[in-house]
């Protein structure tokens, strides 16, 4: 099944107007939830219509992509932040600010507690009325201790980062397991922080202010969604991780090849599908695939969810060709470089322009794999 979704999305889709008004002015629960039924069901009918053979419900119950686990679990405060940035020209501008951040984030000062499921009332709705096999997103444990530990704080509750690591993921583990035996046909996992580990700055960053060793944390983080992964495996469920170098409201943070972890990463990890962004030069080259083992699949994140400006198609199948080069084309997949909506305020690009990027993805698929 890992190789069968030529044609992939990580998942989130711009939110519509109404929706995000009934979010913001405290809209009864009954008709919000009426309200994300309608949208999902319209956004269901788009990707079959456009090709697609997996299908996620675009996140529109979630106010971010990874409020699932935030909005189940006790402990976090919203109210504080981690600051998280460095000073070196902002990136000529491109760097996401730490305010825009930490608008998504919350700190641990207390004992994490799970109060109800993370996906449970998303689901049901999609078992019901997708028209193909379900894909759930969720966060990875591994998000968590670089946004959400703070020195003074935090460390009352949990000593370190890795020890916060260690409760998260027991939680993940166990809603996995449960989920991945509901009647999910996909579950994804979506990991940008291992973009710390690509990037000097963000390893300097986290020997100075989160005060772990990169490498330490590099193994703990295979470690943590290998736990989550090993939960996950039913029969006919895939499985697969997301890594991005940042996507909140077309912003980055980061930048770097897969180069310094691919080794590690492909084939640690336990997974059946690599999802990776690939869509500019931050990403590097596609040398790191050489690493990739056999019986698993790279889907190679040519779109840009950031940007309105449509690719060409010539210039896809030109770059599908040299990844091709490297890891054999049955081995590939197609996807954009990451949801359009990583938080629900979404990217700086219209529906039409996120549609027509999929319908790209979809038919540069086809065009390529049949």
């Amino acid at each position: 099944m890992s190789a069968s979704f030529r044609a992939d999305h990580v998942g989130s889709f711009l939110r519509p107007a109404d929706l995000l008004q009934a979010r913001h002015s405290a809209t009864p629960p009954d008709q919000l939830h009426a309200l994300e039924d309608r949208h999902i069901d319209r956004v269901l009918s788009r990707q079959k219509d456009l090709g697609f053979t997996v299908f996620t419900d675009g996140e529109f119950r979630r106010s971010n992509f990874m409020s699932d686990f935030t909005d189940a679990v006790e402990g976090f405060d919203f109210g504080d932040a981690v600051a998280r940035q460095w000073d070196e020209d902002r990136m000529k501008g491109q760097q996401q600010s730490s305010a825009a951040v930490s608008s998504v984030t919350g700190i641990v000062i207390a004992p994490l507690r799970q109060r109800k499921s993370l996906t449970g009332h998303e689901l049901p709705w999609m078992r019901d009325h997708a028209p193909g096999a379900v894909k759930i997103t969720m966060p990875s444990a591994t998000q968590f201790p670089a946004i959400s530990f703070k020195y003074g704080i935090t460390d009352k509750v949990y000593r370190d980062p890795f020890v916060l690591l260690e409760a998260i993921t027991a939680i993940m583990v166990d809603e996995i397991r449960n989920l991945a035996s509901s009647g999910v046909s996909y579950l994804q996992i979506d990991a940008p922080r291992y973009s710390y580990f690509l990037d000097p700055r963000w390893c300097r960053w986290m020997e100075t202010e989160l005060r772990v060793d990169p490498d330490a944390m590099l193994t703990a983080s295979l470690k943590a969604d290998n736990a989550c992964f090993a939960a996950a495996r039913q029969p006919g469920v895939t499985v697969a991780i997301h890594l991005c170098r940042g996507n909140n409201r077309s912003h980055w943070y980061a930048a770097g090849g897969y180069d310094s972890i691919a080794e590690r990463f492909f084939h640690e990890l336990n997974v059946d599908r690599f999802l990776l962004e690939y869509d500019d030069e931050r990403s590097g080259s596609f040398a790191p695939l050489q690493y990739v083992p056999k019986g698993k699949t790279v889907v190679l994140g040519l779109v840009s969810s950031k940007r309105p400006e449509l690719e060409s198609k010539e210039d896809l199948l030109r770059r599908i060709n040299d990844a091709a080069k490297i890891l054999p084309l049955e081995q590939l997949a197609l996807s954009p470089q990451c949801g359009f909506a990583s938080t629900m305020e979404g990217n700086l690009l219209t529906e039409d322009d996120q549609w027509a990027k999929l319908d790209l993805v979809a038919e540069t698929a086809r065009q390529v794999w049949g």
